[in-house]
């Protein structure tokens, strides 16, 4: 059709009860006000499960003047219009739900106000002062505040953006298109919010509506899905565009200082140096130089875990990316820089979010797992010769008094709950492999039904599958299993290298006593009590080297301060070093982050 002027495209999904009567309703609408041969009518059918498919096919057959466009899998709403209107043949692209809820007499004026007013888009409105629409409490409440939300946050202009009935000139789709991420039921909003920012002309209009079918309002697709969707587009147009690399580079800069400072509101920097002051400074020097070897190890570690999932990137980079993340953990709350290296990756190598979060689960689960294993295995070895009520004394802090025993036995408990958290992760890992029910989709399905609910659970199906590929692939586990234990072994030998530093000479008891404490240290620092885990991993530390060792409680302590202060310093060093050559803002990142839609984050903790 050479000549077609209009396209109607009518995105479906599951509509075998109505899809032909809107069709016949449409062209009747059309052909009062459209010459012969000038328009045609689109059925976007997405991926559909029902008869659908079978039914627009017969339609297109029997009338030149439909078409079908089929998918074979779920586009998403927004996903289906564009792929229909990239195949439409009109200048003027218009669409609006099959469920006709819009009343039809506005059908000429939505068209009309694009192919011959000059409007770019025209949308039209159930909230303009002329509207008649029957709203129940649970679209119209929901509704107006998302409709308030985008005019306040994204400076709108418009009453009413998810209204069902708009129109765009084939030029402006063609601008516009590119720039819009999303692929379902937000759509239509970054459609016009992006229209007026690119100063295309939007006409909105009064329409007469009546809800027709249930409700789709739900908690997934409402609040997670749009609320983030706000966000992510705030992010783009109101906040990226003003992000230098001058700006990133500063803030970075001062983000790195202020993680400093907020140390010393947990350590006294004066008791740091005295301490360090008191020990042989070549052999500080020499922790700090054993622990950043272990740096290139979690690069090249990352990247297995990566190459498992089909991205194949360069170790140096990743060990960048969990530079930048673990710094970000040293200045946020909450454990937010878990977040950061998922958006670093994203940013720059365009791997998914969901892969990016899937890869860091993986990661944790093997740092939790081999440090749990090391300090079991030790455990089981001192109780094996005879040190069973010096082990229990370690466990209760009974040798340590004040804050120190109280935030050690905090730790103690928390690594406890953290290593059986681990043992338990692996365990139904690899027990959903060998199982064929869908926990995932059952569980969100309780939630919701509805397309954009399919939408998540196929992500958190690939996020899940990801960590699957990853821990039950034998190779993949015995390189990433091999690493993990080289690279917490180097996190020992530092804090060893600081008991040499003190003047303690390195006995078998020692050793192993520094691998429990270590490794208790490191589960304890998984829940975000404190920034970095600066408390707890010193008073593990020093509640099990005390009793254990001939280390005094004082020395003790002075070792997990200077340990730990080491390790700090060094990730704060490759954190600003990383920050400058991959030119990455941690504010950018944490926020970037925190507006993630896609439903996958899991706050599994950084040790």
């Amino acid at each position: 059709m050479v000549d077609t002027q209009v396209s109607i495209v009518l995105p479906a999904y599951n509509e075998e009860d109505s899809i032909e009567q809107t069709v016949m309703i449409s062209l009747e609408t059309l052909v009062d006000f459209l010459p012969t041969g000038t328009f045609e009518v689109i059925i976007a059918e997405d991926g559909c499960e029902d008869r659908t498919p079978d039914i627009a096919t017969q339609l297109a057959e029997t009338d030149d003047r439909i078409r079908h466009v089929h998918s074979d899998e779920r586009l998403g709403r927004g996903g289906a219009l564009e792929f229909a209107f990239n195949q439409a043949n009109g200048e003027t692209l218009v669409y609006y739900d099959t469920d006709l809820a819009t009343d039809m007499r506005h059908l000429e004026e939505l068209v009309e106000s694009v192919r011959l007013d000059g409007y770019d888009v025209a949308t039209g409105s159930r909230w303009l002062p002329e509207h008649q629409a029957e709203r129940p409490a649970k679209r119209g409440i929901p509704s107006l505040g998302f409709n308030m939300l985008v005019r306040t946050i994204l400076r709108s202009d418009l009453k009413d953006h998810q209204c069902g009935f708009k129109a765009i000139s084939r030029s402006a789709f063609e601008q516009l298109g590119p720039s819009i991420k999303d692929e379902h039921w937000f759509w239509d909003t970054e459609l016009l919010v992006k229209a007026q920012r690119e100063g295309f002309r939007v006409k909105e209009f009064s329409v007469d509506w009546e809800p027709k079918g249930d409700s789709k309002v739900d908690l997934v697709r409402d609040v997670f899905g749009m609320g983030s969707q706000i966000l992510r587009t705030f992010w783009e147009l109101s906040v990226s565009p003003r992000i230098t690399q001058r700006v990133s580079l500063g803030a970075g800069t001062l983000l790195v200082a202020l993680a400093i400072l907020l140390m010393t509101q947990y350590l006294n920097p004066q008791t740091i140096l005295n301490e360090m002051a008191g020990a042989a400074p070549e052999l500080v020097v020499l922790s700090a130089i054993i622990y950043s070897v272990s740096w290139p190890l979690r690069g090249l570690r990352y990247r297995d875990i990566l190459n498992s999932m089909g991205f194949h990137e360069q170790w140096e980079f990743l060990t960048g990316a969990i530079f930048i993340s673990q710094t970000g953990n040293l200045v946020f709350p909450a454990r937010l820089g878990d977040g950061v290296r998922a958006y670093v990756v994203k940013a720059r190598r365009s791997i998914p979010y969901a892969s990016g979060f899937a890869s860091l689960a993986a990661e944790r689960v093997f740092d939790l797992l081999t440090i749990t294993v090391l300090a079991g295995t030790v455990m089981i070895g001192l109780a094996a010769t005879g040190s069973v009520g010096e082990l229990m004394s370690a466990l209760t802090g009974e040798m340590v008094g004040g804050d120190t025993k109280q935030s050690g036995q905090t730790a103690v408990y928390v690594a406890a709950a953290v290593g059986f958290a681990a043992i338990g992760a692996v365990v139904a890992i690899i027990a959903s492999t060998h199982t064929e029910a869908n926990l995932v989709r059952t569980t969100i399905s309780r939630l919701s039904d509805d397309s954009y609910a399919d939408y998540v659970a196929r992500i958190v199906e690939g996020f899940v599958a990801d960590i699957q590929t990853v821990t039950t692939d034998g190779s993949t586990f015995a390189r990433v299993g091999i690493s993990s234990l080289a690279i917490w072994t180097f996190d020992v030998l530092t804090a060893l290298t600081v008991f040499a530093a003190f003047g303690y000479p390195l006995t078998p008891l020692l050793v192993a006593v520094s691998f429990f404490a270590v490794s208790v240290g490191n589960l304890a620092k998984v829940l975000p009590l404190t920034p970095g885990g600066v408390g707890l991993y010193e008073g593990a530390f020093t509640i099990i080297v005390a009793p254990l060792t001939p280390v005094s409680v004082a020395a003790a302590l002075s070792i997990a301060i200077v340990d730990h202060a080491v390790k700090n310093i060094v990730t704060i060093l490759g954190g600003i070093v990383s920050m400058v050559w991959l030119n990455v803002s941690l504010t950018t990142a944490v926020e970037q982050a925190q507006t993630v839609d896609e439903g996958t984050k899991d706050q599994i903790g950084d040790t």
